[in-house]
């Protein structure tokens, strides 16, 4: 009986890392395609079928590819670069792919040497898929046919900026699945179906209890549930690390982000007289930690490091006052000089008196007194613009409810974050502080029942009137279930990144004062 062992590596959301550094301040950490690259090299050595696969998120996320996109594009993109090094099978499009636009995107798909997937990506008038290709084959010299389904979350439309989804309409991904999974199995004759979903999880994978809103950003649960021909389910988007879980018989796998870790899925298989079949199956992450990063490898993006570090030590202002952040709770319980002038430079560009703005995780150092573009990039670290919407009062308040439930009903111990907030993902830039208006937020009251003060000017907001309010892109849309923004009038766009902004106010000021006015805060 004849058999083989076939492994499928996967790496999701690596988010543009490529050394294992922090770019905030340049010390080490167990990141990046670097190290990844290691492991998938050691991968190949110990055995003779091995496929690699990208699900998503690949070149957005450090102030490498920000440098890249941004300033200087004039060689092929450093990600891709390093991908066609590691001979990657496939990439899948995730929604940081669409962050820089479709010219920038474009051109990291012309200059890869393998395809990018996406089967529910689609032309919006023909239908047909819009970048890549819905699925690979990739046929053994045994027989063995494998078929590789693209899917990315088909929630994007609610994130991204509208142009930079022109001509691209995005089709549920069940629906897509359902379709082309029983395509690869009938008329491709895949002896084995993997699908590679830019996506994660809406129920707990082991009681099927939803975890969060189904709004249909996670349908990775549904995928194994109702899709019938599916082996192998990559996920990612959430940046969870999930492995050696089986749900209704699909054997699932996602490595985190930032290139922590990278997914290897097991099979085991054997050749019958009908054809291929499974008889075991299993997977897990291959830690990055302690593995020596692939020299070679970074030899080849050296060039762009450099010029980034050149670019990120670029002295722009001094700050007089503090700014730094010590304690991100700290900074989210009470009005503070780093939020408070984000939203000045947000309300003085967009020239409106109401604005909002996150601390986008805990890792923001904050600004130290001389300010470089290094400290700029490492605490705004996402290609936001902004966006003017014009809301009624109530709205305001629906808002700040939304973003007061960041906390748990407080009990008589400490503050703490609710859980929504940080499982199985993160959200820490859900969590939106106000310029503009006075409020206060009464943690001791249910989600729901916390906004115990809202005044504008002086007087309490008014409910029925209307107030334009600056904020960024991701938000304006309705990102972070923030549903009272959608398809809200907007006044004005802003399509210059956040980050530069923030730079050319500095470097314009030369000397910005650290203040704060106190118009919020957590009480219980």
């Amino acid at each position: 009986m004849e058999k083989m062992k076939l492994i499928i590596l996967e790496t999701s959301d690596v988010h543009g890392n490529i050394y294992p550094i922090n770019y905030g301040t340049n010390g080490k950490a167990d990141v990046g395609m670097g190290k990844a690259a290691a492991l998938i090299k050691r991968e190949r050595d110990l055995y003779d079928h091995v496929m690699l696969i990208d699900n998503g998120d690949m070149i957005q996320g450090t102030p490498l590819m920000y440098h890249y996109a941004r300033i200087d594009q004039k060689r092929d993109n450093p990600m891709v670069l390093l991908a066609n090094d590691l001979h990657y099978d496939a990439a899948v499009f995730g929604n940081h792919e669409f962050n820089y636009g479709q010219e920038v995107l474009l051109k990291a798909v012309k200059e890869s040497s393998f395809p990018w997937l996406s089967a529910n990506i689609l032309e919006e008038d023909t239908r047909t898929p819009f970048y890549g290709k819905p699925y690979i084959v990739k046929a053994f010299a045994n027989g063995l046919r494998v078929g590789v389904l693209g899917l990315t979350t088909h929630y994007i439309p609610n994130w991204e900026k509208p142009e930079h989804l022109d001509g691209m309409v995005f089709e549920d991904a069940v629906v897509s699945a359902k379709k082309w999974v029983k395509y690869l199995r009938e008329e491709e004759k895949a002896d084995i179906v993997v699908v590679a979903y830019h996506g994660g999880f809406e129920r707990d994978l082991n009681t099927g209890d939803a975890t969060e809103t189904l709004t249909g950003e996670n349908q990775g649960y549904q995928l194994c549930q109702e899709v019938s021909g599916i082996d192998v389910l990559l996920t990612g988007h959430q940046h969870r690390q999930i492995a050696d879980k089986v749900i209704n018989g699909v054997i699932v796998v996602q490595p985190g982000n930032n290139g922590i870790a990278v997914g290897k899925v097991s099979l085991d298989i054997v050749k019958r007289t009908h054809g291929w079949e499974i008889v075991s199956k299993s997977s897990e992450l291959l830690s990055v930690n302690d593995v020596e990063a692939d020299c070679n490898l970074l030899e080849k993006v050296k060039v762009y490091e450099e010029g980034t570090q050149k670019w990120l030590d670029q002295p722009i202002g001094k700050i007089e006052g503090d700014m730094a952040v010590k304690d991100p709770m700290a900074i989210r319980i009470e009005d503070n000089p780093l939020i408070e002038f984000i939203n000045r430079v947000q309300m003085e560009t967009a020239g409106v008196a109401i604005s909002n703005t996150a601390l986008f995780d805990n890792h923001s150092r904050g600004f130290p007194e001389h300010v470089t573009m290094r400290d700029v990039v490492s605490n705004y670290i996402y290609p936001n613009t902004l966006k003017v919407i014009r809301i009624s009062g109530q709205d305001i308040k629906d808002a700040l409810e939304r973003s007061a439930s960041y906390f748990k009903q407080y009990d008589g111990g400490g503050i703490e974050v609710s859980p929504s907030f940080t499982t199985p993902k993160p959200q820490h830039y859900n969590y939106d502080m106000w310029e503009g208006i006075d409020y206060l937020i009464d943690i001791s009251k249910p989600a729901g029942e916390r906004i115990v003060k809202l005044d504008y000017q002086g007087a309490p907001l008014a409910m029925d009137k209307e107030y334009d309010v600056v904020m960024n892109n991701y938000r304006s849309g309705g990102g972070g279930e923030y549903l009272m923004y959608k398809d809200k009038p907007v006044i004005k766009d802003i399509p210059i990144d956040v980050s530069e902004l923030i730079a050319n106010y500095i470097l314009e000021k030369k000397v910005v004062k650290a203040t704060v006015d106190q118009n919020w805060k957590v009480i219980y």
